[in-house]
């Protein structure tokens, strides 16, 4: 991807899956994000770094793309995850809540923190209709008119608690079955732990 091009609007995602120990798994989750839908490499998408933390069973994936690309990008990498990620086994020191756990999306350049929410409220409403069973609760500029913050919706849900996430009411989708997560969009907040 260039950043050189005039005009290109870019965005970044810090796409968090409950996987790290598979390295395969997550490997095949981050190619995913980078082919079209007809299996070609896509040229303004790029994995800019894979982070995985085996203690936590947890790997975070930054895709950064177009605006416009973003979205299916990301799309493409949840559902791989969601097919590859068996939740029943999964096990890890850091609380999730699905297959797919945290999707913040961050402008970089010449893109408003409210389309990167568009983005992240579009991308919700279709892995909602993507994958079934999927749960999503929103944050940040996708959660209109609330625009919760990460850390308050971490809160409402009980994060570092709950382990019965059944009896919760997602924003999109169907009550969690261990495949949901939290997507959204945030602006940058150092005094925030994203992870």
């Amino acid at each position: 991807m260039s950043s050189s091009r005039p005009g290109l609007r870019l965005t970044a995602c810090l796409l968090n899956i409950s996987e790290a120990r598979r390295k395969y798994i997550v490997e095949n989750v981050a190619k995913a994000a980078l082919l079209e839908k007809n299996g070609q490499k896509h040229h303004e998408v790029s994995v800019l770094n894979i982070f995985s933390d085996q203690d936590y069973n947890r790997s975070v994936i930054t895709i950064a793309a177009s605006v416009e690309e973003l979205g299916n990008s990301i799309l493409a990498a949840c559902v791989e995850a969601f097919r590859s990620i068996d939740m029943e086994v999964q096990e890890g020191i850091h609380p999730c809540l699905g297959a797919v756990d945290l999707i913040p999306i961050y402008p970089l350049s010449g893109v408003r923190v409210e389309e990167c929410g568009a983005v992240a409220r579009s991308l919700a409403e279709n892995l909602v209709e993507r994958v079934p069973g999927c749960s999503v609760f929103l944050f940040g500029e996708a959660d209109l008119p609330e625009k919760r913050s990460l850390v308050q919706r971490r809160k409402q849900l009980g994060w570092f608690t709950r382990r019965d996430f059944s009896a919760l009411e997602p924003d999109l989708g169907v009550a969690p079955a261990r495949r949901c997560g939290l997507t959204g969009c945030r602006m940058e907040d150092p005094n925030d732990d994203i992870h």
